[in-house]
Order: C-alpha cells, then structure tokens, then sequence
C-alpha cells in the first residue's frame, strides 16, 4: 500500500473468501483514479474471480495486470460489460463519467462498483435512481475511507453496541497530499471532478449518514477555496461543510489539499463521533510523531471505561465479501442503494451550495 498518495490508497487484508472460485465473476473497466487497485483487492480477498480488464490507456491496462496477473486484456469496453460471466463492473473512471459508465453495466445487466464520488450531478442521481429500479441491478460506491479502514469499522460496531449512546454529532477531517506532479490533467478541471466536497467531502458525509443512523439530512452551510494554488484556478484546494440530519443529528467536517512533505501518509485524516453517553476518536492513518505507528487508532470513553484500540488486524473489511453476497442474493446487507445514493446527492448539493471564498484571498479575485 503505499502510503504518500491517497491515489494510490489501496489496502491489501487478509483473505476472506464468501464464494468459492469462479462463483463470482468481476470484470475492471475505466483504471483513471487508482483505487481500482483497493476496489478489486477487497472483491478478491473476499474471493470474487476477476476475469477482464479494459482501459483506453494500454500503459494502465499494463500495470493493472502486473497486480492482478489472472486477468485477460479485454478488446473493448463492450467485450468485458457484455460477457456473460462477468456479474460486476468495478470501475473508477473520471468522476464526472462514472455515472455513464454505471448506466452501461446496468443496462448490460451487470450490477455497477465505481470508486467514489459516484456522480457529479442531480441530473446524473436521477439518471442514475431510474436505471437502479428499473433493471434492480446495483450501484455500489467505494467509500473507501470507511469502508477500507479497520479503525472505522471497529468504530461502527461501537455504535451499533451503543456503547457511546445515540449519536448525536460526528466531526471529521480530511486532508490529502496534493502531488500535483502525479495528478492527470482532469484532476484540476471541475466540470470533471466534481469539486472537493463534492469529491473527498463524499467520505464525510457518507460517514455521518452510516455513523448516525441518519437516512436524510440538509446542507446548512459549505465553503470552498483556492487558497495557494492560483496555478490551477479550477481546484479547491479547501472545503468544510455544516449539516443538519432529518433525526437532529449534525455534522462538520473539512477537507483540503494540505498536507504538508513531512507527514509519512498522505493524509492524517480523524473522525469525532459524539455520542449521548461517551464519544470515539478514529485516527485512521497515523499516530503524529510516532515514527513506528501506523493506522486504525481508535479511542473510546463513556460512563464506564477509557480505552484504546489498535484496530489492524482485528476487523477485516466485511464490506467485500457482504457485497458480493448482495449481488448473488439480492440482498442489502453490504450498503442500501437508498444510503449510497442519499450520500451522492448530499456531496453534490454540498458543492453547490458552497461559498467561495478565493475572491477573498489577497491577491485573488
């Protein structure tokens, strides 16, 4: 896993087969953000048999295959959303064409995995709610800084536990190494990616959705920023947000493009979940100054103990093997389609609603 870009996020966990091989067939299409590679990791431990690869850039195809050797190059995009064995399309295109590509492996009867953040648009929700009823195929994200980080599995189950009461507030922060150098052209144009909190700010707020129970919230407030990237006038390089659940639970979270050189990972990113009776803090990917320290810090506190968790290891990521089994069963025990699109919808609104506060920066207009 490599630890300096969040691009290149990709856990690798111990091996948790739901199906024997062959029983589950996933096909990888569209290699443009590198979480491909923690998308098709999760579906393999968790035993899914990846059988074609497709990408318009052969340099990409090329590399996907060095990690993954079992799969075959496809000819087209249609040989791999056409083959009948292939269940699923895991893809992480562009951002702004990821719900084009869902609607063709949904209409190709294949159930759709796509990287976040799923859309761009409400017209793409729309697009993208009407082709889910009507062919019952899913449209799963891979909300990877919950569902690929053990810290915040643990987490959940904490709540579920209701060892912290009701969940009354969840706080978190984001932050990302830009690496500008490393970043494709589409990165830092925003009718592609979609904005920040629209992009990253989609792990915020699908966590307060799953962490508070919350199934509807509003955006009461966003903001964004190009605040020392004047180079590149389409990126908010900053971004926080104040939301208001149906059930009175709220959040506030930032996300930015800060992360200094000296930081190990490419991000420290943290969550704060507020509850009636104690509160848990997630320290997801480092333990600052502790060189030998790695990830999955969790802390809780309530009426009864203070206590500290070391989460790697001690979870897995049941996210994979509960999906596969839901495409196999119809079921929704991995994510509803109502939560993964509830937060598309509230990213994009989010990025809508937002200030921008550029113009204010001395020197911007």
């Amino acid at each position: 896993m490599q630890q300096a870009s969040g691009m290149n996020y990709a856990p690798k966990g111990k091996p948790q087969p739901v199906v024997k091989p062959g029983e589950f067939v996933f096909s990888a299409v569209r290699l443009d953000h590198g979480h491909i590679y923690g998308m098709c990791n999760g579906l393999t431990e968790a035993g899914g048999t990846i059988k074609y690869v497709w990408d318009p850039d052969p340099a990409k195809v090329s590399a996907f295959l060095k990690a993954f050797p079992d799969a075959k190059p496809a000819r087209s995009e249609e040989e791999a959303l056409e083959d009948k064995d292939t269940c699923l399309i895991a893809g992480a295109a562009v951002t702004s064409q990821r719900c084009e590509l869902g609607l063709k492996a949904l209409a190709a009867g294949k159930d759709y995995f796509t990287d976040k953040a799923p859309l761009t648009s409400l017209e793409q929700l729309r697009q993208a709610r009407e082709m889910t009823e009507k062919t019952g195929k899913k449209y799963m994200v891979y909300y990877s800084e919950r569902l690929h980080v053990e810290g915040a599995i643990l987490a959940g189950y904490m709540v579920d536990q209701g060892l912290i009461g009701k969940v009354v507030q969840v706080m978190g922060v984001g932050p990302h190494r830009l690496g500008a150098p490393s970043r494709p052209a589409w990165f830092f144009e925003k009718d592609k990616y979609g904005g920040i909190l629209c992009d990253i700010g989609s792990h915020q707020i699908e966590q307060f959705l799953f962490y508070a129970g919350e199934e509807d919230a509003d955006i009461v407030s966003s903001r964004i920023a190009n605040y020392a990237h004047p180079q590149y006038p389409e990126l908010d390089d900053f971004g926080d947000c104040t939301i208001t659940g149906k059930n009175g639970a709220t959040q506030y979270f930032r996300v930015d493009w800060f992360t200094p050189d000296g930081l190990r990972t490419w991000g420290d990113g943290r969550t704060l979940i507020l509850g009636t009776d104690g509160f848990i803090e997630i320290r997801k990917y480092v333990n600052l100054a502790q060189p030998a320290d790695g990830g999955n810090h969790v802390y809780l506190v309530n009426g009864r103990e203070e206590t500290y968790v070391d989460a790697t290891g001690v979870t897995g990521y049941p996210f994979f093997g509960q999906l596969i089994l839901d495409c196999l069963n119809r079921t929704e025990n991995a994510m509803t389609q109502a939560h993964a699109f509830k937060a598309a919808e509230l990213c994009v609104k989010a990025q809508m609603k937002a200030a921008d506060l550029t113009p204010m920066v001395p020197g911007r207009k």
